[in-house]
């Protein structure tokens, strides 16, 4: 793998929410919420991780023509063309980077819970998480970052000029002593 390609991430968005106790009641009673809040955990954790991320949804029974959203630099969701599935979208994402030996530039990462789907990526030398480990390392993505900001804001001290980046505390030290 080389260090100039961040790994992809390929999440299938509602075999995750339908395995998120969360998102689930969330879908229970608006599948829009529950998209919406699937997308938001993934922000934060593909920028924690550098990650390339997919989330992909399927079409869900609608004659939409397929669109693709890219709410940040790290993350674009996916919505699958009517007819296609998120494991059709996934398998051939994961054929073609395989076919053409991307699979040794990308580190390839696949997040479902659907056994088939599990071995059918692993035949394209993609990796696999359940909905479960995805869960668990968003968890302590999230853990990780509180830890950073807390020694971040200890280190600062009470003072507003603490929180200034040396440049800027070096420009206000002068200005305080008139120079």
């Amino acid at each position: 793998m080389s260090s100039l390609t961040p790994p992809i991430l390929l999440v299938d968005g509602y075999n995750i929410i339908g395995a998120w106790s969360e998102l689930k009641s969330l879908r229970d009673h608006d599948l829009e919420s529950a998209r919406y809040r699937l997308v938001d955990l993934m922000i934060n954790y593909t920028a924690s991780k550098g990650y390339q991320t997919q989330v992909v949804f399927d079409a869900h029974f609608q004659a939409t023509p397929k669109v693709r959203e890219t709410p940040t630099d790290y993350l674009s969701v996916y919505y699958t063309a009517f007819g296609e599935t998120a494991d059709t979208y996934i398998e051939k994402f994961c054929a073609q980077n395989s076919r053409q030996g991307k699979m040794v530039q990308h580190h390839l990462i696949v997040a479902t819970s659907d056994r088939a789907q599990q071995l059918t990526v692993s035949g394209y030398g993609a990796q696999w998480r359940s909905a479960e480990q995805l869960a668990h390392d968003l968890t302590l993505s999230k853990r990780k970052t509180k830890t950073k900001q807390r020694s971040r804001q200890k280190t600062q001290g009470r003072f507003l000029f603490n929180a200034l980046d040396p440049k800027a505390q070096k420009q206000l030290s002068k200005l305080r002593h008139g120079l």
